[in-house]
């Protein structure tokens, strides 16, 4: 047994690119149903950034044009845990959301689908012990 000890102790934070940040937020808020916690704004500019919480990692929205930076979505799915992907998924489609097929990978259910800026999103539900 390794009795190393590592600096990194959690992650706060995961950066979601946006070209759109105010359609962005709309879609987190009130479509995810996610709680907002903060808004970044420089002074005297438009928002640069906006939180908001899952339960376990914060979701940060960034403003790519606000900030200068080029915009590239993530094509890499950030997973969202939920209790029942059927009935998140089913709730998500009737606000419009589109989904790709349900994934069951054997020890987990999945369903991809992007926000507003094409970010790819993933619902998702471990039901096999690890």
């Amino acid at each position: 047994m390794s009795t190393t000890t590592f600096v990194v102790t959690g992650v706060d934070f995961v950066s979601i690119p946006s070209n759109d940040l105010p359609a962005a937020r709309e879609f987190y808020e009130t479509v995810l149903g996610l709680e907002a916690s903060s808004v970044w704004q420089r002074p005297g500019s438009e928002a640069v950034g906006a939180e908001f919480e899952t339960g376990t990692v914060t979701l940060a929205l960034l403003n790519c044009p606000g900030l200068g930076m080029p915009f590239h979505p993530n094509g890499a799915p950030i997973a969202l845990q939920v209790d029942d992907v059927a009935a998140a998924r089913a709730a998500l489609e009737a606000k419009g959301v589109a989904f790709d097929d349900t994934i069951d990978s054997g020890v987990c259910h999945m369903a991809h689908f992007r926000d507003p800026d094409g970010n790819v999103l993933m619902l998702h539900h471990r039901y096999a012990p690890r």
